[in-house]
């Protein structure tokens, strides 16, 4: 083996322009790849890491049967909440849980009225993981002792044309289907560059919502921040095993359609990467195609000494996988440092902020993300595609009539 290792690497160099061109492609298709993989990869990162901080939580627990009456925001009391919060802050990877309460209901001002989903929240427990906190562009954040007071978004605060300490009329849905309306003061806007969420969501305190929806000292959603982002499913798990009479659901649940955009995408980019990696596996069969043809009578002369089908297969077999192996090594290493760099420098999103939901959800940054997975498997995808690009050729040489090869001109 050792022989025919020395003679696949004199082979892959005797013709090296051709052999450099090969390499460029390969390596130039698996860069792009990594690097796009990055981006993917960093974009995920942040969206699913902003979301969460609009929702609250990575983990949301609410009263059984929440989830059939979902579409219609039902302020059904969650059973025993304190302790839910203690079974939630009892666990490690728990970084925090607050209590809420969410309804549906309409803003209306003198010049329009838009629905909005309506949350009372605990502001300081909430503040360190907020996206909306760290994003207020006029007035203040929350206290718990407002009254009377709300939080809203950029966008909304434009469609209904109001301003800072403007007054507005909230109406929403307490229990039983019955609707409370209060007039309420802006004292603050948020913006975070999602003009849906901005239009959609606003805020005020718990105690302000236990009182305006008839629920002294209740509450009909807690929120779990966790310490990272898609390992929810073990901590759901032994939530829903510890307690009774609610339900818990980790943001993937209540959020199926992002991920079904992004598994969409990633499929989309498997099918995009297989092509680039053909073309580049198309120039592997060229150059064998052309080394058969140029080697002919060496060919058949190794034949003639006792060489057999199979050494001669395996040996251009093993010299296009030798260019695969090499073009991969080169892509995946200048991937690797191009996406490290740009993942500790970032790209300006600024201008595209609020080019569409997901968009806004990115924020002002994006920093692309090296992950050994995805670059592992395009890695191997080279060496699959360059061996099998190779197997044609490798067979024609193997095939070749010694006495036809020797007098071959």
């Amino acid at each position: 083996m050792t022989k025919f290792l020395k003679i696949t690497w004199r082979n892959v160099w005797r013709n090296w322009r051709r052999t450099v061109i090969a390499l460029a492609a390969i390596s130039l298709g698996l860069f792009f790849l990594v690097f796009m993989d990055g981006v993917m990869s960093g974009s995920r990162v942040a969206i699913y890491g902003n979301l969460i901080k609009v929702l609250g939580g990575n983990i949301q627990v609410h009263a059984q049967g929440y989830g059939e009456k979902a579409g219609r925001s039902p302020l059904l009391p969650i059973p025993n909440p304190d302790q839910v919060l203690q079974a939630a802050l009892a666990r490690p990877e728990v970084t925090g849980a607050s209590s809420r309460i969410q309804t549906g209901g309409f803003a209306t001002s003198r010049d329009a009225s838009l629905p909005v989903a309506i949350s009372g929240i605990e502001p300081e427990k909430e503040a360190p993981l907020s996206l909306i906190a760290d994003h207020i562009i006029e007035g203040r954040y929350l206290t718990a002792e407002d009254q009377d007071a709300i939080l809203i978004g950029y966008t909304l605060a434009e469609r209904l044309n109001i301003g800072l300490n403007d007054r507005i009329s909230l109406v929403g849905r307490a229990p039983h289907e019955q609707m409370r309306t209060r007039t309420m003061t802006v004292v603050g806007i948020y913006r975070i560059g999602s003009p849906e969420t901005e239009k959609r969501n606003v805020y005020m305190s718990l105690a302000e919502a236990q009182s305006l929806y008839d629920l002294p000292g209740q509450v009909t959603e807690i929120v779990v921040a966790l310490n990272s982002v898609g390992n929810e499913e073990p901590t759901v798990s032994a939530l829903r095993s510890s307690l009774s009479g609610v339900e818990v659901d980790s943001w993937k649940d209540l959020n199926p359609a992002l991920l079904n955009a992004y598994a969409l995408g990633d499929k989309i980019m498997g099918i995009f990467g297989f092509i680039v990696l053909g073309i580049a596996g198309i120039g592997i069969l060229n150059l064998m195609l052309m080394a058969v043809f140029e080697r002919t009578r060496e060919i058949g002369l190794l034949s003639a000494i006792g060489l057999k089908r199979r050494q001669i297969l395996l040996l251009f077999l093993m010299e296009g996988t030798l260019i695969g192996v090499l073009g991969g090594v080169v892509g995946a290493v200048l991937g690797a440092v191009v996406v490290t760099i740009a993942g500790s420098i970032g790209f300006d999103l600024s201008m595209a902020a609020e080019a569409s939901e997901m968009m806004g959800l990115l924020g002002t940054y994006l920093y692309p993300v090296l992950e050994a997975g995805p670059l592992v498997s395009r890695f191997i995808t080279v060496i699959f595609i360059s061996a099998l690009a190779s197997l044609y050729p490798a067979w024609q040489a193997a095939n070749s009539q010694p006495a036809e090869a020797l007098h071959y001109v």
